[in-house]
């Protein structure tokens, strides 16, 4: 078994020529953004789907097994590459590398692709565990035509996608949220503020997250929306925020009668704030959920970031229906002491 190994001014064949029914000798190398992608088709190549799904940050199908069954007609895959572009943002370096392949089906016919990846190596010194190694956000790639030399893309643009960030935080709102909030909410662009922010020892490196803010649901007399946050390690996770439970007594036990006693027995978390947004220049998120269209009962909070979370600083609520805006204040840590 000998490589198909070419040479070029800007590109090098990454694949292996193999006899029909030899296997290829095993390659695993993320140290690159050639190699990354030499070890994906070298897994492919292998049968070995569990292994080339795993090199993507962002999976590339819903299950494994989805992901299998789109090579099943697949006998071999040479693969060439350009010249990476990388661009550093937020404790992270993407990289986009221009690739062509060229695909054997079972039955010898030949397809030839050709685009680009995009990839993700997240700084070692912001990580925690599970540690990330270089990975691959989407590839795409579409069919070409001549030989895999000339279909080679001479490059990505002038670097990665201007934003792979929001693109896997749209993904993971939509995988998250897709059958809770509402389709046409779906369409809608996040908002989105970058943080900065320290942490407990004055010695440790400023950090930098990105929060979004997703429309699910528009009401009557209320919008519902989702925040997400993304850490500077990589990790995008979908934000809960405390909330008092209240109990609440009205006289002759009528919600129309005057409220006689309102305590909390209890907290519990919601992922969904009524008509709420994110202030950067205070770093908090204020919420003020209407009861009913007067809006004269009502609750309303106030979530501060800090040291990397949001925590409740200040809750009121008017419950009482009494065609009045007269809020109580049952929780207030937003002045210090």
């Amino acid at each position: 078994m000998k490589p198909c190994l070419a040479l070029s001014a800007a590109s090098l064949v990454l694949a292996l020529c193999v006899p029909a029914g030899a296997e290829p000798a095993y390659l695993d190398d993320r140290s690159s953004p050639e190699t990354l992608i030499r070890s994906l088709y070298n897994a492919i190549n292998r049968k070995e789907y569990a292994r080339a799904y795993s090199y993507f940050g962002t999976p590339p199908a819903p299950t494994l097994e989805d992901y299998a069954a789109g090579y099943e007609d697949t006998e071999s895959v040479e693969v060439m590459t350009g010249s990476a572009s990388a661009e550093g943002a937020a404790g992270s370096i993407f990289h986009s590398l221009p690739v062509s392949i060229l695909a054997r089906d079972r039955n010898g016919e030949e397809h030839l692709f050709a685009g680009c990846y995009d990839m993700r190596f997240i700084q070692p010194s912001v990580q925690t565990e599970p540690y990330r190694p270089l990975q691959i956000e989407k590839g795409k790639l579409a069919p070409a035509e001549g030989s895999l030399d000339e279909a080679l893309p001479a490059s990505c643009g002038e670097g990665p996608p201007a934003d792979l960030q929001l693109e896997r935080a749209r993904r993971l709102f939509a995988t998250a949220y897709g059958d809770i909030c509402d389709s046409e909410a779906l369409e809608e662009e996040p908002e989105s503020h970058v943080i900065r922010f320290g942490h407990d020892s004055a010695d440790d490196e400023e950090s930098e997250g990105r929060i979004f803010r997703f429309l699910c649901a528009r009401g009557a007399y209320n919008e519902e929306h989702v925040y997400l946050f993304a850490d500077n390690g990589g990790e995008i996770l979908p934000l809960q925020f405390a909330v008092p439970e209240l109990d609440i007594r009205y006289e002759n036990g009528d919600t129309e009668g005057r409220v006689e006693e309102m305590h909390v027995i209890g907290y519990v978390t919601r992922d969904r704030l009524a008509n709420s947004g994110f202030d950067p220049d205070t770093l908090t998120i204020a919420s003020h959920e209407k009861w009913r269209g007067p809006g004269d009962a009502s609750s309303s909070g106030q979530w501060l970031f800090r040291k990397g979370a949001f925590s409740l600083v200040r809750y009121d609520v008017d419950a009482s229906y009494d065609g009045e805006v007269n809020p109580e204040t049952v929780l207030d840590y937003s002045v210090a002491p």
